[in-house]
């Protein structure tokens, strides 16, 4: 008797809106394969209009080159530290290190899971005091689209004078107090990857509110080429503008962003509802002027051992649920990186479970993974 094998839901999978084709297609007719054309520049107009707040955007080939850049424009180098929130994905700490810099990781808050104020100004005096140096930077994250606490982490930053690379590859979307996520920041970085909000499959952007930092972006993005009918060379250039191809497809998700936010944040109401009787699950509400994108539903559960019993139970009939970032100062490669910490992170890390979000979920879908969940915890 064969096992009948029900449809895989996946955590966030792409969705397409319908016109990426035409834009492709249009870079496919016009010969408009190299990493420029007119579907770069649409795209970042697209991006600029969005984000609103006079901001500029340089689209790049991954949020990952987006912090590395914004870091190098900032003057980060070797031998300097940047603070950088610990509850994240790799990808925000990462860059510092391909700068020779030191990453000083900062636990989180309690009500939006992101960098905690009290522990950030901990870490700038103790860097200051003991060891006699200003950290370059602070890499601060909306983590899951959640904004962060963008007043606070910004006085701090004003008082010490630190510029704050705003890390938005979860939140394009989300807003705090009514202003964009990615241009609250001294810079800010969006995210294009596979599982993102919007997809170019892979890619990135740079945004700024100073146009020639964006220009300065895209020269050292395409090489650092000097203007010369030859290849001349002065600085130190990287391979990371995005090509017209991808853009395209970006210009037709940028169309469906609205829809796409509402259809992700309709799948949190949906959980929030179905489990609002049960005491054993947390989520994570929105503070009073934050509102997130929802780019993943992520629930607490009360131990370990019940999140791993959802888990598994969601991954025996095909649903793909994934832990909670693990944070980089419990990372092997970070070991030795100095941290303040207050446990919250790696609390969230134990107990959380992150749940399918895709904006392509279906009511169906939805009825499967809570009946799975609700059952697994009977």
């Amino acid at each position: 008797m064969k096992t009948i094998v029900e449809d895989k839901i996946w955590l966030s999978s792409p969705h397409m809106g319908g016109t990426e084709h035409k834009y492709v297609s249009q870079a496919f007719d016009t010969n408009w394969i190299a990493p420029l054309g007119p579907n770069v520049t649409a795209f970042e107009q697209s991006i600029e209009q969005t984000i609103g707040n006079s901001t500029y955007a340089a689209c790049l080939s991954s949020g990952t080159a987006a912090i590395h850049l914004a870091l190098k424009l900032l003057g980060v180098g070797p031998r300097d530290s940047v603070l950088c929130q610990s509850f994240t994905f790799s990808a925000s700490a990462n860059p510092i290190c391909y700068l020779g810099a030191e990453p000083i990781f900062v636990d989180s808050e309690k009500e939006t899971w992101n960098l905690c104020p009290d522990l950030l100004e901990e870490g700038i005096k103790d860097s200051i005091n003991k060891k006699g140096i200003k950290p370059k930077a602070i890499i601060a994250v909306h983590l899951y689209g959640m904004p962060y606490k963008v007043d606070e982490i910004n006085q701090i930053a004003e008082k010490y004078n630190i510029s704050v690379v705003e890390d938005s590859a979860e939140a394009l979307g989300s807003k705090y107090h009514g202003t964009s996520c990615g241009s609250l920041g001294t810079m800010g970085i969006l995210s294009f990857n596979g599982n993102k909000i919007i997809t170019t499959s892979g890619g990135g952007a740079l945004l700024t509110k100073e146009e020639n930092l964006k220009e300065k972006a895209i020269f050292l993005a395409t090489q650092a080429r000097d203007q010369a009918p030859h290849y001349q060379h002065s600085e130190i250039g990287h391979n990371y503008r995005m090509s017209n191809v991808l853009a395209g497809i970006g210009r037709g998700q940028m169309e469906v962003l609205k829809e796409r936010v509402r259809a992700r944040r309709l799948n949190y109401e949906y959980y929030q509802k179905f489990f609002k009787d049960n005491d054993a699950i947390e989520f994570l509400d929105e503070p009073n002027g934050f509102y997130s994108n929802r780019w993943l539903t992520c629930i607490l559960l009360p131990n370990f051992e019940l999140r791993e019993q959802v888990r598994k139970a969601l991954e025996r009939i095909n649903i793909e649920s994934r832990p909670l970032w693990k944070p980089m100062h419990l990372q092997p490669v970070f070991a030795d990186a100095p941290c303040f910490l207050n446990g919250v992170s790696q609390d969230l890390f134990t107990r959380g479970l992150c749940l399918p979000s895709g904006s392509n979920l279906v009511v169906e879908d939805l009825e499967r993974i809570t009946t799975t969940i609700n059952e697994s915890l009977l």
